[in-house]
């Protein structure tokens, strides 16, 4: 008889260690379900750039490795953006070796408005400032403010984002990890 209990003890524990196990595997895949494509893949996305001269589209599985990269995204009118820019062009010397990608949904218009007020082409690491035509970003990285930076390392993976504002500190920082 003791054994008997025993033996149906010990399967109970069994059948119930299964059904947490299954429980929290089934938790765990709703977690990863949950997560945004960026924390699912850390490698540099592969979206279209429509540059300013509305012709040449950027696409960024052409940004190359050995130098770690920023994608910005941002608003051409927004007053944040306009001052996280006016703080990274103060800082460009020691920014220098990070890549700049700027992207936005604004027309080209304003964009080349933020692109001139801020003379993005005396900077030769600012690569690429135009339109995410395919409202990729936002749906990538679930940005809700601008601006939004992203910062990879030399071998386009994913090291950290700024939603609202980084200092240039910050910025290089990451962007030697």
């Amino acid at each position: 008889m003791k054994k008997l209990l025993l033996l149906t003890a010990l399967i109970f524990g069994m059948l119930q260690t299964a059904t947490v196990s299954a429980q929290e595997k089934k938790n765990e895949e709703k977690k990863i379900d949950s997560l945004l494509p960026y924390q699912k893949n850390h490698s540099l996305p592969t979206f279209n750039i429509l540059e300013m001269d509305s012709t040449t589209t950027f696409v960024t599985n052409k940004i190359p490795m050995g130098k770690p990269s920023l994608i910005m995204f941002f608003g051409p009118d927004c007053d944040h953006c306009k001052h996280q820019m006016e703080e990274m062009v103060k800082g460009m010397d020691s920014l220098k070796d990070l890549q700049f990608y700027l992207c936005t949904f604004g027309n080209p218009t304003a964009i080349k408005g933020f692109y001139d007020k801020f003379h993005l082409e005396n900077y030769p690491n600012v690569k690429v400032v135009g339109k995410d035509v395919d409202y990729f970003f936002t749906s990538f990285f679930g940005a809700r403010f601008v601006p939004y930076l992203a910062v990879y390392d030399k071998h386009k993976k994913f090291v950290k984002k700024f939603e609202g504002h980084a200092s240039v500190k910050e910025l290089y920082e990451a962007s030697r990890k």
